[in-house]
């Protein structure tokens, strides 16, 4: 996965938006104004490239068991985010998009009905 690919699958989902929040190189993804993904331009150019997505507690612990390439969330709440660290190959694709399709819907689980109804 490349950063293309990755912006293109996160914005595309419904009530995304993409936001430089904290500097000019973490780029965030939000739904409904709560942040699901967010990933460092900076770290993806220099090879390095990684996502933080949140995580069910339990879930995250049984992926970082079974992947080298899942860690606790790097300067995230490291209970409840993951980095997942594209760069090293060990991921295939279509676990990565499984995985942001997680953390949105770990996001959307706890927003308010009014916003809920959006989606």
């Amino acid at each position: 996965m490349n950063i293309e690919d990755y912006r293109n699958y996160c914005i595309n989902k419904k009530e995304v938006t993409e936001h430089f929040p904290f500097d000019k190189d973490t780029l965030v993804f939000k739904v409904c104004n709560k942040m699901f993904a967010l990933a460092s331009l900076k770290k993806w150019e220099e090879g390095n490239a990684f996502i933080n997505l949140k995580c069910d507690p339990d879930y995250a612990l049984e992926l970082r068991a079974e992947y080298d390439s899942i860690k606790p969330g790097y300067h995230m709440h490291k209970r409840q985010w993951n980095s997942v660290y594209i760069h090293t190959g060990e991921l295939p694709n279509k676990l990565i998009t499984a995985l942001i399709d997680h953390s949105y819907d770990m996001v959307v689980k706890g927003l308010p009905k009014k916003f809920k109804a959006l989606l």
